[in-house]
């Protein structure tokens, strides 16, 4: 099964809510099991608050959420520019009550995340996490 999709959301608080809501309706068409589930609404959230605090002021929050077989792919993108020093590698900010937390989840939870080329002035964070399939009980 493939299910792709594309948003282009407004740079606001109530966009990270509705991009998770978008991924949510998507993993139900799945047989994606929960602890997956779980990470990708993580993943997403994470992705998505990053852009809209970081991203230029007047930019849209751009999102790319594909679904093949066993594996989503993520993308989320926004005008502005990748951090400087708070790479995917960052450890985990102490104590953990200030911000900066989002980018090394998104390195715990993910498959594969980094930052890749787009268009000049474009951020375009790809996140890859392979789906668990949901086991079920054997008929009896």
């Amino acid at each position: 099964m493939r299910v792709a999709m594309t948003l282009s959301l407004p740079r606001q608080p109530s966009s990270v809510t509705r991009a998770r809501q978008v991924l949510t309706t998507l993993l139900n068409l799945t047989d994606a099991a929960e602890d997956s589930r779980g990470h990708l609404a993580v993943l997403i959230t994470e992705a998505c608050a990053n852009a809209v605090v970081h991203a230029d002021p007047d930019s849209t929050v751009d999102i790319t959420i594909i679904i093949e077989n066993d594996v989503c792919l993520l993308e989320v993108g926004n005008r502005g520019r990748a951090p400087d020093g708070a790479g995917l590698d960052a450890e985990l900010p102490a104590p953990l009550t200030v911000g900066g937390r989002g980018l090394p989840l998104i390195a715990a939870l993910a498959d594969t995340a980094a930052f890749v080329a787009g268009p000049p002035d474009q951020v375009l964070l790809r996140i890859t996490k392979h789906l668990t399939e949901v086991r079920t009980a054997p008929v009896r």
